[in-house]
């Protein structure tokens, strides 16, 4: 069993937590998140240390507790750090350009695919063959990279597509002759 949701948020320096009904607000150096939690589960900021109590032992409710917790430090975490993906595009001729608030991706398909940046993450392509993308919100910088990573996903045989920096594709053995 999982406690996750028992475990304390330590506020770091410049890092602002503050609650209004259901909706918690984290304001830190990168910038400001809001998000609303389940009513169900109750937050006490006491100074710099922020702690999650549940009503109840059922099942969901200790689900919720722990993705609550998770959520709220996730929220904390990018307002001071922010986060950052990497693509890698792996094939002969594939590349990626952005212009203006497009990310144009050329992977093998008779047109470029155009993908429109959304409002919170940024886009930087230092070369042809790799993407950066990061945000301070975790939830929509993994949302965009999957996007990404979805318009032409990595194949078992040779290894073609868009991958994340680190992933590790399972090759598959072709056909054999007789």
């Amino acid at each position: 069993m999982s406690r996750i949701g028992y475990k304390e948020i330590d506020l770091p320096q410049g890092v602002e937590i503050s609650q209004e009904g259901n909706v918690v607000t984290v304001k830190g150096p990168k910038g400001t998140l809001s998000r609303e939690i389940s009513p169900l589960i109750k937050m006490t900021v006491d100074g710099n240390v922020v702690k999650f109590d549940r009503d109840g032992d059922s099942g969901k409710l200790k689900m919720i507790h722990g993705t609550t917790r998770a959520n709220v430090n996730n929220m904390v975490e990018g307002v001071v750090d922010g986060y950052k993906k990497v693509l890698k595009l792996v094939g002969v001729g594939y590349r990626a350009q952005f212009k203006g608030t497009t990310l144009v991706l050329t992977v093998g398909y008779s047109n470029p695919v155009e993908m429109e940046k959304p409002e919170d993450v940024d886009i930087n392509v230092p070369d042809n063959t790799t993407i950066e993308l990061s945000s301070i919100n975790k939830e929509h910088l993994g949302d965009f990279a999957a996007k990404v990573r979805a318009v032409r996903s990595p194949e078992p045989y040779k290894g073609k597509g868009i991958r994340y920096e680190n992933e590790h594709i399972i090759r598959k053995e072709g056909k054999t002759g007789k």
